[in-house]
């Protein structure tokens, strides 16, 4: 049995990159860039107009300008401002050769086909975007490792990338054991139960932005297990299992992930909840084996799943904890493990929440956070930091 700082590290060492992919711009929100972006073009690409007015070639001796021209966004023409003139102009249309500055039009007295207007209250080159002044060609726009927000997106599609080198999340698959679950909308028996695990672990996935998940069923057979296992490793590059790690007489999992020759990792943390917890590789496929309580299995993808797989999809630091806070209560136990207990984050302190058994998701309905208690610490009062890892 390990520790859990020792759990993180062995994952931290072993879990792999993704590949690197062209994803479509529209579908890259919150992927990882996975190499350095350049602009390939300026932006502007052209001298444009930031006001809706007209144009000039600035002269602080002339007093009335003559309107010449008229000039509109997405006019494809390059025109010419003759000189001493005005050329109306709207926000976003290419400024005339020989312009250089936009008067607003609530600052100009229109008369006819003339125009006045106090030129003392304006500077020459204003209210003109020129070409470049966001990026120009070839200026870095996104570094390798950036996350690709909804303003990124707009900054690249400004410069016309359409496509982006991104890791690509992974494919997963989920295997749900256990002859006593039921799936959502049909009648228990006596002595069965909901398959809750199955629909936590797959938001907890979309959430991640992972969209290639599969879910498998397995009763508490061997054969059916192993089928399942063999299955999901043909077509995963991720394997969740839920239940069956233990050492119970119907508990199959270990067994068949020998048998499809995964190569252990780690078996058993000394934490609580979660202490089954099962991770192995074979060759750059991740298996997690969680316990079957669904409070175990929240917290171990809190824990390890989650870091493990924002880890493969190119995130910067996912081991980090989110942050420490103070304790709204204190607590005492016997140390020797780990505890991640259910916890809200309430006007800056930590409130941990009843119902802390494993088997027990009611404290879920009001919970944002794990509070983690190293496995040392015996004591904590009120006032103390603790670290705590949002949802």
């Amino acid at each position: 049995m390990i520790s859990v700082t020792e759990a993180r590290a062995i994952l931290e060492e072993n879990i792999p990159l993704g590949p690197i992919k062209k994803a479509p711009l529209q579908k890259a929100l919150e992927l990882v860039v996975a190499e350095p972006l350049r602009s390939p073009m300026a932006v502007p690409s052209f001298d444009n107009s930031a006001m809706d007015g007209y144009a000039i070639a600035w002269d602080e001796t002339q007093t009335h300008w003559e309107l010449s021209d008229e000039v509109t966004a997405g006019d494809g023409k390059m025109h010419m401002l003759e000189k001493g003139k005005a050329c109306r102009i709207f926000t976003g249309a290419p400024v005339p050769q020989g312009a250089d500055t936009v008067i607003p039009q609530e600052w100009v007295t229109k008369d006819g086909n003339s125009i006045t207007f106090d030129i003392a209250q304006f500077q020459k080159g204003q209210h003109i975007r020129l070409k470049g002044a966001q990026t120009k060609l070839g200026d870095p726009i996104l570094d390798k490792g950036q996350f690709i927000s909804p303003g990124a997106i707009g900054l690249l599609a400004s410069v016309g990338i359409a496509e982006v080198p991104v890791y690509a999340p992974p494919s997963v698959g989920i295997i749900i054991t256990g002859n006593e679950l039921k799936n959502l909308g049909e009648p228990l028996d006596f002595g069965q139960i909901y398959n809750a695990n199955g629909p936590v672990l797959e938001v907890y996935l979309r959430k991640l932005g992972i969209k290639e998940i599969q879910q498998y069923e397995a009763k508490d057979e061997p054969e059916l297990v192993q089928a399942a296992i063999d299955k999901a490793l043909a077509n995963h590059d991720i394997i969740l299992l839920s239940g069956g790690i233990s050492v119970g007489d119907y508990d199959y999992v270990k067994a068949g992930l020998e048998k499809a020759r995964v190569r252990q990792l780690f078996y058993k943390i000394r934490q609580r909840p979660g202490k089954p917890l099962y991770v192995g590789k074979k060759a750059n496929k991740a298996v997690f084996a969680l316990p079957g309580n669904p409070s175990s299995v929240i917290t171990c993808f809190n824990q390890y799943v989650k870091p493990s797989l924002l880890q493969w999809m190119g995130h910067s630091h996912p081991w980090k904890t989110s942050e420490t806070l103070p304790l709204a209560s204190p607590i005492n136990r016997k140390p020797g493990l780990t505890f991640f207990l259910k916890a809200k984050v309430e006007k800056g302190q930590v409130h941990i929440l009843p119902g802390q058994e494993s088997f027990n998701l009611i404290a879920f309905g009001a919970a944002n956070c794990f509070a983690e208690v190293p496995e040392e610490v015996e004591q904590l009062a009120v006032g103390d930091q603790i670290a705590i890892y949002y949802w």
